[in-house]
């Protein structure tokens, strides 16, 4: 992330939260943020076919190290090969039980494992629509159901590591026995991050409930969809996503082994992949609190990807035709690590690889090591709002003054341009190059709003982001987001 001539200065460590926020969604994905408030911790369901590929097994390791960041309300063990296999989650949070108390000297919040296995259930073993009808409820389906119908203004999370056919049931289940009106009222509490679509039971719920938020590369992997998928970025530079730009040396088994693997009993549950790393994780890592990711903006990018709402145009690697919009494939211009320019979906994860493969590991260090020994995140602090008005041609200041590290590290800055998320175009219009920050790498920096050659003239959102990473082992980085709405 960060350039050369780096300005490095001394933060002393200060006891503060992270700054996260959140608009209202439906509001502010159409019109831009008029509003801004603290991150809610976000309600996550995960339904995961482990026992499979050994992605899912690594990806509930990660998932383990930021479930103080989560309330786990259900991790179901779903079909995989006519089976399910609960036992391989128990595992793992057994494994986390023994080192759930050196976390908390890290960062409070962390939940007993005896809270978490209360939570794990399992679906039946069978996949796709077979799974769906009468008689066909399980423990997790109506489980789900029990957690939606919480009184909990939160909308609830259902990332979707395999099939989701358990999903599919619950709302199978929900149609027929409620009205109209309290269908519509359950499945606006419902928030889908899909792994493609593993089973014929994703079609069927987008098309049979149109007012799902869901996101997700639709298609089967026996089509090639994964090789079009943006999660698959997360590790899969070498086998289906088939990408360049991204530094693949951070996903491979040998940095797995050192950095993870290594590290206490939740390490030594943690497999050696066999095709890529941890193909589910961007499902839940789009809900980290790390000052980047907005989960109700799809298309402001994040650690778990960038999505658009549209409906997709049909590929031959679908199911059927999509018939309604959904958050999917788009595009970021990147840098990567050969010196190339990258153009892809799948760059709107890996552009971030270095971050969320450092924090991984130093959260992997918190199971083990004390306070003293191990690295914390800074703490990211605007000193201004969030969001800003500005019409063409007017500076804007920017500042992180009050930004802070735990230990006490040096610090780094980088303030960038986030344009694909912004809806200004970004030419001037004398020269036709894009914003540049002055002073993009200090604690203070500011920019000119240049004059747009686009329609409408000069309107629109722009995307700013600053990005602070110290100088400790790993190297851990957090952000804050700067809005700023030109008007004329």
């Amino acid at each position: 992330m960060n350039r050369s001539g780096i300005n490095w200065t001394v933060n002393l460590p200060l006891k503060s939260e992270l700054v996260k926020f959140v608009p209202v969604w439906l509001f502010m994905i159409c019109f831009g943020p008029h509003l801004m408030m603290a991150q809610e911790k976000p309600r996550l369901f995960v339904l995961t076919d482990i026992g499979g590929d050994p992605d899912d097994q690594m990806s509930m390791v990660r998932l383990m190290t930021y479930s103080n960041q989560l309330d786990i309300e259900g991790l179901v063990a779903t079909e995989v090969k006519d089976a399910v296999n609960p036992e391989r989650i128990h595992q793992i949070v057994e494994a986390y039980g023994e080192v759930r108390d050196n976390l908390e000297l890290h960062e409070p919040g962390f939940p007993d494992a005896k809270y978490l296995k209360s939570r794990i259930f399992q679906g039946i073993p069978v996949g796709g629509m077979d799974g769906v009808g009468e008689g066909k409820d399980s423990p997790g389906s109506e489980e789900l159901i029990k957690v939606v119908d919480r009184e909990d203004s939160r909308p609830v999370w259902v990332t979707v590591w395999g099939g989701p056919s358990v999903l599919a049931q619950t709302l199978y289940k929900v149609r027929s026995t409620r009205s109209e009106e309290n269908v519509a009222k359950f499945v606006a509490k419902l928030r889908v991050y899909a792994i493609s679509d593993q089973d014929n039971s994703g079609p069927w719920i987008r098309k049979e409930f149109p007012g799902l938020f869901y996101i997700v590369t639709p298609g089967s992997n026996g089509g090639g969809a994964y090789h079009h998928a943006t999660w698959i970025a997360i590790g899969g530079d070498k086998f289906h996503g088939r990408f360049v730009g991204a530094d693949f040396r951070l996903v491979t088994n040998e940095w797995l082994e050192k950095n993870i693997r290594r590290k206490g009993p939740l390490g030594k549950v943690y497999p050696h992949w066999e095709y890529m790393m941890e193909g589910d994780t961007p499902s839940f890592l789009y809900l980290i609190n790390n000052g980047l990711n907005s989960p109700d903006h799809p298309n402001w990018g994040g650690w778990g990807g960038r999505y658009e709402l549209y409906t997709p145009k049909t590929e031959k690697w679908f199911f059927e035709p999509e018939t309604r919009p959904i958050w999917t494939n788009v595009q970021d211009e990147v840098l990567g690590k050969d010196g190339e320019w990258h153009t892809t979906n799948h760059a709107t994860i890996w552009r971030w690889r270095e971050a969320y493969q450092n924090d991984f590991a130093a959260r992997m260090d918190w199971t083990i090591k004390s306070y003293e020994q191990a690295n914390h995140p800074p703490v990211v602090k605007l000193d201004h709002p969030a969001y800003i008005k500005a019409k063409p041609g007017q500076r804007v200041d920017l500042s992180a003054v009050g930004t802070s590290d735990p230990d006490g590290d040096l610090l780094s800055y980088e303030w960038f341009c986030y344009e694909e998320p912004g809806t200004r175009g970004m030419s001037s219009s004398d020269s036709g190059v894009k914003h540049d920050i002055i002073g993009f790498d200090q604690q203070k920096a500011w920019l000119n709003v240049k004059t747009s050659r686009v329609m409408p003239p000069g309107t629109g959102t722009m995307h700013i982001i600053l990005a602070v990473t110290d100088n400790g082992v790993p190297r851990l980085t957090r952000y804050q987001r700067v809005i700023i709405e030109v008007e004329r």
